[in-house]
């Protein structure tokens, strides 16, 4: 028995090391243009700029494939963002900026088809099948993909006014340092 239980151990141990020498040799780090980029992108997976989502959009940016304007959810504030961090110059939006929108579910129309739940791509509409379904404010991008396939027309986009429960920073907070 106590031979077993060492014979466990002493595998445990080399499968262990075993897996920490591969997590140090074949460690996979990710670009840091891209990241810095993607945290500029609004992250509504929209696809408004032409790609399937922030990501694809942040790699295509870094690597020369596309424009620093493609982006309408990020508007001309984030063009401008994107040309500082990249060292180029700023153009105008390609498309037409838009206000922030939520969307909004009319629960007595709705029919429960979830059309709507497979075209979000950030999962802020809930239901089931056959159920009525409503949207989760706080994850709602307002990208707007709801809207189309709905067969009902139960979806509506409505305008988010700035007031004090939804005012944020328009620039990242700088942590100061203290120099010594």
């Amino acid at each position: 028995m106590l031979t077993a239980i060492l014979i466990m151990a002493l595998g445990a141990v080399i499968l262990g090391a075993a897996l920490g020498w591969a997590s140090i040799k074949f460690k996979v780090e990710g670009d840091p243009l891209v990241e810095r980029i993607e945290s500029i992108l609004p992250q509504t997976q929209c696809g408004q700029c032409g790609y399937p989502g922030c990501h694809p959009y942040a790699v295509a940016i870094s690597g020369g494939e596309a424009e620093i304007n493609l982006c309408p959810p990020g508007g001309q504030e984030g063009v401008r963002r994107l040309a500082d961090l990249l060292g180029r110059e700023v153009k105008p939006l390609d498309a037409e900026e838009k206000p922030k929108q939520l969307a909004l579910i009319d629960e007595q129309t709705c029919i429960g088809c979830t059309l709507c739940i497979q075209a979000c791509p950030v999962d802020a509409i809930v239901g089931a099948a056959k159920q009525m379904h409503t949207i989760v404010a706080a994850l709602c991008t307002g990208c707007e993909l709801c809207v189309k396939p709905c067969p009902v027309e139960c979806i509506r986009m409505e305008v988010i006014t700035e007031n004090i429960d939804r005012w944020k920073w328009k620039y990242p907070v700088v942590e100061l340092k203290r120099v010594a």
